[in-house]
């Protein structure tokens, strides 16, 4: 029963918002579907991870299949994180503010993929529906199984053509059963819907487009060469195919010699200009390369000089977090300091308050001791005496009367 109320994450929720953790408390869902579990989930990862509590796509498959044991180790320790966070008086503002900038990026992209693992951890209500009842057909072709097995065992005393039918029906029977089972296993694998690979596809694609590229620069060098290859050769061919027929057609006309002068000239000059255009092309193609590892190492230097500055941002970035969690830790110990002091002039203030209430109580006693010493002093004096010392407290108490009728007819003396 435990372990069923907090299947659905509502009540975990309920505790953080209660601690004043989880702000959209109200969006959560106390449905026991699964698009209601996804959601309540999906919300309390960030705050269960702020607080340092472990709750992985694991911890969340244990809770929704109620096993014993997941959910009161998760409330442990989530009342262990709630103790320390309300003994050093923080708020998630100030969770937030003490994490590093990268500690914050990395909790938003692991939220994200732990968003998507969670859809393929959480079955859909229609799969579960479906596994049942290809479980129920299952079992009842088992059962049937057994049946014609038992049977066959039992060995009843039938005709052997009775015997025949019913075997062969039990065999189309069978057949049927398996034939629908085959085909609604079909049914739910066509319906379960695979979750995209955002991540793998869009890396899939971006290599196959710079592959893509990376041919197509490829063949347009090749083509161009090739282009000026063929001009070389347009420019080159036709002199030299004349030449050729005209060294054929000379002997069969006989109206020229073989080798005239001009012919080889021209071949020569041919020849040194192809060469000059060979050497030409050679020193442009190493120009080209000094250029293009220039080029790359003033990428690289770039690239350097990038990531030194991103450094030293991120250095400046952890230096300023350092002093604000320093400056308030000094804020914190100065509170506590103030706390202490003034508990200390309360203490004080208390003590001095209570040794003046004891001193007017010892000046009231002694006085009134001093008024009791005269008083007796004084009626010794006034007594007789023929009469006997009074020394009990009630006489004493008594004699004040006594000492007024006496002191009367001295007046009337005086």
């Amino acid at each position: 029963m435990f372990a069923k109320e907090f299947s659905t994450g509502y009540l975990i929720g309920e505790i953080l918002y209660k601690h004043r953790l989880q702000k959209d408390f109200d969006q959560f869902s106390q449905g026991r579907n699964a698009v209601s579990q996804l959601n309540n989930f999906q919300r309390l990862f960030p705050t269960l991870q702020l607080l340092g509590v472990t709750f992985t796509d694991n911890v969340v498959k244990a809770l929704i299949e109620e096993q014993c044991g997941v959910a009161t180790r998760l409330l442990y320790q989530i009342y262990i994180a709630l103790r320390r966070k309300e003994k050093a008086q923080l708020s998630k503002m100030a969770l937030e503010t003490m994490r590093s900038p990268a500690a914050a990026k990395l909790a938003s992209i692991s939220t994200e993929m732990y968003k998507q693992r969670l859809k393929s951890v959480i079955p859909r209500k229609v799969d579960v529906v479906l596994r049942s009842v290809s479980n129920c057909y299952e079992d009842k072709d088992e059962e049937t199984e057994l049946a014609v097995t038992l049977k066959d065992e039992h060995g009843v005393q039938k005709p052997p053509s009775i015997q025949e039918e019913q075997q062969a029906q039990n065999l189309a029977t069978l057949r049927r059963a398996k034939w629908k089972s085959n085909e609604l296993m079909g049914k739910i694998q066509a319906s379960a819907i695979p979750l995209p690979k955002r991540a793998s596809q869009e890396m899939a694609k971006a290599t196959l487009k710079r592959k893509q590229e990376l041919k197509k620069k490829e063949a347009e060098m090749f083509t161009s060469e090739i282009a000026k290859f063929a001009e070389i050769l347009k420019k080159l061919t036709p002199a030299g195919g004349e030449e050729e027929s005209r060294s054929t057609l000379q002997p069969l006309e006989g109206a020229a010699p073989r080798d005239e002068p001009g012919t080889l000239c021209v071949r020569v000059e041919e020849g040194k200009s192809f060469v000059d255009n060979v050497r030409r092309r050679l020193k442009e193609d190493a120009q080209a390369r000094k250029e293009r590892a220039k080029r790359r190492r003033r990428v690289m230097l770039e690239q350097l000089m990038a990531h030194e500055a991103q450094e030293e941002v991120y250095r400046e970035e952890q230096l300023v977090n350092r002093l604000m969690r320093q400056s308030l830790q000094e804020r914190r110990i100065a509170v506590q300091l103030m706390h202490a002091r003034h508990e200390k002039h309360v203490m004080v203030q208390n003590r001095i308050f209570r040794e003046r209430q004891y001193e007017e109580q010892r000046l009231k006693e002694f006085k009134e001791s001093l008024d009791r010493e005269e008083v007796s002093q004084f009626l010794l004096l006034r007594i007789p005496t023929s009469a006997a010392p009074i020394s009990h407290p009630i006489a004493v108490s008594i004699c004040p009367p006594i000492a007024a009728s006496t002191s009367s007819p001295d007046s009337s003396l005086h």
